[in-house]
């Protein structure tokens, strides 16, 4: 009997370490939910990270409130990319996210936006001259269309505007209906019309940010998340030097 222990417990260790060896472990998948501003950031990041570990990464974007509604509703999300502060909150306070995961991973900016050159000047005073449309996203749901009609409620001109509204679902909708031309301009992200830091095409203002609230946008690890080590690791990750430098690459501010 004690021949046949010793025979074998090397194999049945090595068979263990076979099993748990990280080269050999199966990819995990992590379901994330973010804000349409940060679509594009989040496609890169979640590129490198699935470079890196092996893990793939399944993302839905949309807006803050909209996909705060359907993990209210138990969306099969593990984690959340907020573009506000409030719904991610919110979750913590419903017992639907982890309070210790909260974090606010970039701090975005407001342009008005046209992909005609031009026709946009530094100062944004084509506000004042008779534009047709003016393409804004649901300030109920999306945080950048709530800073948007600030803006225009500080300068004083947003009931004479008001009637010209556009409204997309999403700030990534906005920048469609601008970006094809059905909108001459409107209000997106800055993120959402840079390439490599600058402007891709057209023309815009940088909308003044003592016209708006700070555009804090937090991160949050979902409950549904909590038993998937890969949807923990994918938060840490967006925290790395290299993943913050990313975000500034796109136009944000990260604390």
């Amino acid at each position: 009997m004690k021949k046949s222990i010793t025979n074998y417990f090397p194999q049945a260790a090595l068979a263990v370490m076979f099993l748990f060896s990280s080269e050999f472990v199966e990819a995990a998948e992590v379901k994330v939910a973010v804000a349409a501003n940060f679509y594009k950031p989040v496609l890169a990041i979640a590129d490198q990270y699935q470079q890196e570990t092996g893990h793939q990464v399944s993302v839905s974007a949309g807006s803050t409130g909209k996909l705060y509604a359907q993990i209210k509703n138990g969306a099969p999300f593990e984690v959340f990319l907020a573009a506000d502060q409030k719904r991610p909150s919110l979750l913590v306070e419903q017992g639907l996210a982890k309070a210790s995961s909260q974090f606010t991973y970039a701090k975005g900016t407001l342009v008005l936006w046209s992909s005609k050159p031009e026709l946009v000047d530094a100062k944004g005073e084509i506000l004042n001259s008779e534009i047709k449309h003016l393409a804004i996203c649901n300030p109920k749901t999306a945080p950048y269309g709530a800073a948007a009609v600030s803006a225009l409620q500080h300068l004083g001109i947003y009931q004479q505007l008001q009637s010209k509204f556009v409204e997309g679902q999403s700030v990534g909708q906005t920048y469609q209906q601008i970006s094809s031309g059905a909108v001459d301009l409107g209000f997106v992200a800055l993120s959402q019309v840079l390439v490599d830091s600058k402007l891709s095409r057209g023309s815009m203002w940088l909308v003044p940010s003592k016209l708006y609230a700070p555009i804090k946008q937090d991160a949050v690890l979902l409950n549904k998340g909590d038993s998937n080590p890969a949807a923990q690791e994918f938060i840490d990750y967006l925290r790395e030097n290299q993943i913050t430098a990313l975000i500034k690459g796109f136009g944000y501010e990260v604390e």
